[in-house]
């Protein structure tokens, strides 16, 4: 376990250093003038230079680069051009929201989704079935953006129900999370119940309804346990979804996370925040497999870590 933990954090390592170059090219082709975003608008060609040396955007690409990296591995992510404030600073500002949205939108998609899906594949080829997997369709087709803005007028506009906008309470959090959970549901909701499917067909519950066992039991202890397996890779990458941040979602809620922050640098072409919050993506994506990798052999005993 010790040595499988340690290759798979030298493979993060790479895949970060990896993400770091391909992203610091592209933001540095891009036709945006850094150093004028710093000095202003106003200010003149000469002012502009000396930001240019100030900052070092004069030196050559792989120079700068070096530099970004070095400070990378001190914790400093840059400071932002328009904001005038710390990369990490701000990023660390929206996180608490961005982890309080991602519980909240997993929870929602599994509760949906796996209920969904395993009722599916136990009423397989019936009205039920054909129903879910119609549903699932329809939800992982439809945009994020007109999924929101239908709950927002049905239960905020039209209903009242929930705010229709802002951060700070319970209600604040449940319709961007269902929103989330909705799609997100599809996808599960299919995914369950094909694992399902595939799981009662083994001989092994073949077996154990041939030695009389309950219903219920071989449905807690032989299938759902290994109908999940595929679920616990889906979780992984969701949690490196969602913690970069859901721009559509959080846009239309106006929720203050990573996404909204995301969404404000690429209208400015903040080259450091966006470089913060890609860095901060590929981690939680990293992670998150990493995460699911390990708990999958304790749900299942024959899968070796290696």
């Amino acid at each position: 376990m010790g040595s499988y933990i340690l290759r798979r954090l030298v493979q993060m390592l790479l895949t970060l250093i990896g993400v770091s170059i391909i992203t610091f090219l592209i933001t540095h082709w891009l036709p945006q003038d850094p150093a004028r975003q710093i000095a202003g608008r106003t200010a003149s060609a000469a002012q502009v230079e000396q930001v240019r040396h100030t900052f070092g955007l004069d030196l050559p690409l792989h120079e700068q680069y070096l530099h970004y990296a070095a400070n990378l591995v001190q914790g400093d992510l840059g400071r932002s051009y328009v904001q005038r404030t710390d990369v990490a600073s701000l990023i660390a500002a929206r996180l608490p929201a961005t982890l309080l949205l991602m519980l909240g939108a997993i929870f929602c998609e599994l509760l949906i989704g796996l209920t969904a899906g395993t009722i599916a594949a136990f009423k397989r080829n019936t009205s039920f079935d054909q129903g879910v997997m119609i549903g699932a369709l329809l939800f992982v087709s439809t945009p994020q953006f007109l999924v929101a803005y239908t709950l927002l007028y049905v239960f905020s506009n039209w209903l009242g129900w929930f705010p229709l906008s802002g951060y700070g309470s319970f209600r604040h959090l449940v319709l961007p999370s269902i929103a989330l959970g909705l799609l997100g549901g599809g996808w599960y909701g299919r995914m369950m119940r094909s694992s399902i499917i595939e799981v009662l067909r083994q001989d092994y519950v073949r077996t154990a309804r041939a030695k009389g066992l309950g219903r219920a039991r071989i449905v807690l202890i032989h299938v759902l346990p290994n109908g999940l397996l595929p679920i616990i890779a889906m979780i992984g990458l969701d949690i490196g979804y969602f913690m970069s941040g859901i721009v559509v979602v959080e846009s239309v809620f106006g929720w203050p996370g990573i996404g909204q922050l995301a969404w404000q640098a690429i209208q400015t072409i903040d080259i450091p925040i966006i470089m913060g919050v890609t860095l901060v993506a590929a981690c939680a994506i990293v992670l998150g497999n990493l995460l699911a990798d390990l708990v999958a052999p304790l749900i299942d005993p024959r899968i070796k870590l290696k």
